[in-house]
């Protein structure tokens, strides 16, 4: 069994044309902005941040009934780097499920690692089916190979599900009974939906088996901009885990990796959650949701899949029914699809090949944050509007997709609407 790199070719699925960084598309905080502004670019940050930002992690995460000391916690600007570093420190192959976040899998291979992807249960994305984990584990080992770390997510990108709690505890026992260190990257969940009609609970890997749980937070997705990079990760507070902080601090020591001042001063803020942060973050996913939603609702009127959105910003449409109208207009594989509805949308659709997904299959992730507006003042509008949902420049955005799926549907014969 060999890692899969999915054949793609120089030109057709380069890292540098992969999905842009996370971004809600709303105006930065006035008060936010102003943290960052006020802190002295003179003063250099510590590798792994200073005793104020990890002091405002920890906080940040015992309200979530997590328990942190600063001498298990670090931090970085991103979680790319983070992770770059945690795979480093580990060390061995690295087992992922499959679709996962499109920044996971070439950390690992920047290091030379094999990375071998696990199917996820048929219900959600973001943690491995555990049979198929075991079974995985087991095979790359009869062939030599080492496998150490799992990755995974429990408000998944690219799906934008929330696995339930019984699927979570199996992922989760499986790891710990292959001899698995578990990173669990938590950037979305702080975003759940909460819809009506269905009963969201996140559960923690690090509550159930914190000795064996590393916890990633990547502030930008849900609290700081692109241009503010900063990720906060919760290590086991075991000797394990402080040798394994030890490891990562040398390994962002060597990268360079050092969050800049005005970025660690947003970061601290945010990790405090006054009312302002808080507000804005209810706001926004309140928002978030009801256009997921809608994108949700046109893509099961088009004859495509997608699981219900939980969390986030994302949904992962799989287009494979339409195959035969997609072939029809030259659109053979998930490459093919994203380069289409990019320029038929105006707004980025990444392929499933960026997420672990095979080329050939008729995948991609849809965003919701391209349908808020093009401008900060229709954005704006759509944050505070009663019904966005009504907004001429949010309706735009439907009917351009409605519109490219409709196209597809008409040229399917047999195609029944979803009951």
């Amino acid at each position: 069994m060999r890692g899969n790199d999915h054949g793609i070719l120089e030109g057709r699925g380069p890292v540098r044309y992969g999905p842009p960084l996370p971004d809600d598309g709303l105006p930065v905080l006035p008060e936010l902005a102003a943290a960052a502004a006020a802190a002295d670019p003179a003063v250099p940050e510590p590798p792994g941040g200073a005793p104020v930002l990890l002091d405002a992690a920890c906080g940040y995460w015992l309200r979530r009934g997590l328990p942190a000391e600063p001498g298990s916690t670090a931090a970085a600007p991103g979680g790319v780097p983070l992770l770059l570093a945690l795979t480093a420190a580990i060390g061995g192959d690295v087992l992922l499920p499959r679709p996962c976040p499109a920044w996971w899998e070439p950390q690992a291979r920047l290091l030379g690692r094999s990375v071998f992807h696990v199917a996820t249960p048929a219900e959600c994305g973001g943690v491995p089916d555990p049979y198929a984990l075991l079974e995985t584990v087991r095979r790359v080992r009869a062939e030599g190979g080492d496998p150490r770390l799992l990755v995974l997510s429990v408000a998944d990108d690219p799906t934008g599900t929330v696995p339930p709690p019984e699927i979570v505890h199996e992922a989760v026992e499986a790891a710990a009974e292959a001899g698995l260190h578990i990173v669990s990257d938590e950037t979305w969940r702080d975003t759940l939906h909460h819809d009506p009609a269905r009963t969201t609970v996140l559960i923690d890997p690090a509550e159930m088996l914190p000795e064996h749980v590393t916890v990633v937070t990547d502030l930008t997705g849900a609290y700081l901009p692109p241009g503010l990079p900063a990720a906060v990760a919760r290590l086991p507070a075991t000797a394990r885990g402080a040798a394994l902080r030890a490891r990562v601090l040398d390994i962002l020591t060597a990268l360079g990796a050092v969050l800049s001042a005005p970025a660690a001063a947003a970061a601290t803020y945010a990790l405090g959650e006054p009312a302002g942060i808080t507000a804005r973050l209810r706001a926004a996913t309140a928002l978030h949701a009801r256009v997921a939603a809608a994108v949700h609702r046109a893509l099961l009127v088009s004859g495509g899949l997608a699981r219900p959105p939980e969390a986030g910003r994302h949904l992962y449409a799989d287009l494979d029914r339409l195959r035969p109208a997609l072939a029809a207009r030259g659109v053979g594989d998930a490459q093919d699809l994203e380069d289409r509805l990019s320029e038929r949308l105006g707004m980025p659709t990444p392929g499933g090949h960026r997420f672990g997904d095979g080329l050939a299959a008729l995948r991609v992730r849809l965003s919701t944050g391209p349908f808020l507006g093009s401008t900060p003042q229709e954005r704006m509008t759509s944050l505070t509007a009663p019904e966005p949902l009504e907004l001429p420049h949010v309706q735009r955005a439907l009917s351009m997709l409605e519109s490219a799926l409709d196209d597809l549907r008409a040229d399917v014969k047999g195609w029944e609407s979803p009951r």
